[in-house]
């Protein structure tokens, strides 16, 4: 049962049968390593979300193989392990197109200031120490694998190791190592404004080290993990770098992961040294095409949204982040209007402060109705979709995952309808399951992760990964990290440092 009486949430069962061999014979003869029967199932197959009602998946090995009804499936299967989700939404696992899991060792230390990049994170991220890195990297993965998200669209700068964490915990992941020609030491120091001095040498080796991750990484743990090609911004490489990117991600048939309009530091470096705007630049260069995930959009017009959309590019939406560290909407209503797919991001927990899209979802809900002063746009149908089956053809997985079909991997999440603030649950004359889950949810009602076949999350408590010793160690990097920020002459000028001085923070 998804939650009983007493309180305690004994959610998954297992059946075992003396004559089976381990088998749990529930009364057919087809063989399944995993059923999980009477669900408030939500497939997202077709145009809306896939209701069935005592819904039931049968699993085997990493493939869904079967979805329909629980006395259907019953009859049907055996199995090695029965998931009773009684009370229960079960849906597609979530897909977070956009992060940086590294920056989650510097939660919370960039947000309600002006210029965050250049005046609250660069100081921070000038310190972060490849152990830093990757104590915030599982930090990270843990937090959005709890809240639900199975793939996690990973851009950082690598470090040995980095690639592991994923592989370790068991969860989907597409990861973008970062190609930029900045030189070392980043925007810490430069006044705002000034144009960025791009190095060609780093960049051509960001360049070759990425092409050699890819190598080394994509299709790696059974299909699990995939990797794009990461330009940081059209601002951070020349027009000759990020064209000799794009030549060899269609060699390879990778994806293109990048910042585009992302603020107006962006469009001002674009106009000063090419005299053009992102999306016409980008346009012009033959960089606008169904290889390219698009971030953020954030100075973007509608036309230059239109523009980018009508070119196949698909879009990464960081609604909590940008609203947080910009104060803006961006443009994904007419993306989506105009054809184009729209994925959800969570960002970076130094100024997003989270990894769960549950608050995504919301966010992009809440803050595109009152961006256009209408209740009826971006409705909870399809910003889940958004989540799921949308986010997972917007970064190029759609045949593998978003959602629940005979012959996907089993990626799926079971999400508890008995937790206060999802209760009552209403079937008639209105359903009020999926708005609930938007509008509602907060993620922690999520009690049982499954990837690829595999349960990654029971009873809300993580199985392949020991979180107490994961926290303890961000909590070691973290501290060690505000060390070096507070013995750098930098941090005198942070207007969070003068905030947490005046008793503020």
């Amino acid at each position: 049962m998804c939650e009983n009486p007493t309180g305690r949430r004994p959610l998954t069962r297992r059946l075992r049968h003396p004559r089976s061999g381990g088998m749990a014979r529930v009364s057919g003869d087809d063989p399944a390593s995993s059923l999980i029967i009477h669900a408030q199932l939500f497939t997202m197959q077709g145009e809306g979300v896939g209701y069935i009602a005592d819904g039931a998946v049968a699993v085997r090995g990493s493939r869904i193989v079967a979805i329909g009804s629980s006395p259907e499936l019953l009859a049907r299967f055996s199995a090695t392990e029965v998931i009773d989700a009684t009370d229960c939404a079960v849906l597609p696992g979530l897909v977070d197109a956009h992060m940086h899991t590294p920056l989650a060792i510097v939660r919370g230390v960039a947000q309600d200031v002006a210029h965050w990049m250049q005046t609250a994170l660069a100081p921070y991220s000038r310190h972060i120490t490849p152990a830093a890195s990757l104590a915030g990297c599982r930090l990270g993965v843990l937090e959005a694998l709890k809240s639900g998200t199975t793939t996690l669209g990973d851009y950082a700068q690598p470090v040995a190791g980095w690639p592991q964490v994923f592989v370790e915990v068991g969860v989907r992941a597409v990861l973008t190592p970062r190609i930029s020609a900045l030189p070392p030491g980043g925007m810490a120091g430069w006044k705002v404004g000034d144009l960025y001095p791009l190095d060609h040498r780093v960049g051509q080796e960001a360049l070759h080290k990425a092409l050699a991750f890819a190598q080394d990484w994509h299709g790696a743990a059974d299909g699990r993990i995939t990797v794009m090609l990461g330009p940081q911004g059209p601002d951070m490489l020349t027009r000759e770098q990020l064209l000799e990117v794009k030549r060899a991600a269609v060699r390879e048939g990778l994806m293109l992961h990048m910042h585009v309009a992302q603020g107006d530091r962006e469009i001002e470096q674009l106009l000063k040294r090419y005299g053009q705007r992102t999306p016409v630049f980008l346009d012009q260069a033959g960089l606008l095409d169904a290889q390219l995930l698009a971030v953020h959009l954030t100075e973007a017009s509608n036309d230059e949204a239109e523009l980018i959309a009508s070119r196949g590019a698909r879009m990464a939406l960081c609604s909590g982040s940008i609203g947080i560290i910009d104060g803006i909407v961006p443009p994904a209503r007419t993306f989506r209007d105009n054809g184009g797919l729209v994925a959800l991001g969570s960002d970076q927990a130094s100024g997003n402060n989270r990894h769960n899209l549950f608050n995504e979802m919301r966010l992009t809900a809440l803050f595109n109705k009152i961006d256009a002063r209408d209740p009826t746009v971006m409705p909870a149908w399809e910003v889940l979709r958004m989540a799921t089956i949308d986010g997972a053809q917007a970064i190029g997985l759609g045949d593998t995952i978003g959602s629940l079909e005979p012959g996907k991997q089993a990626d799926l999440i079971l999400v508890n309808l008995k937790a206060l603030n999802l209760s009552p649950v209403l079937e008639a004359p209105v359903r009020n399951i999926v708005p609930n889950l938007v509008y509602a949810a907060s993620g922690s009602e999520v009690l049982t992760v499954m990837v690829a076949g595999q349960i990654l999350v029971r009873d809300g408590a993580v199985v392949t990964a020991d979180e107490a010793k994961v926290r303890a160690e961000a909590q070691l990097q973290g501290e060690g990290v505000a060390r070096r920020v507070t013995a750098d002459p930098v941090h005198g000028r942070m207007t969070l440092a003068a905030a947490t001085e005046a008793g503020w923070l």
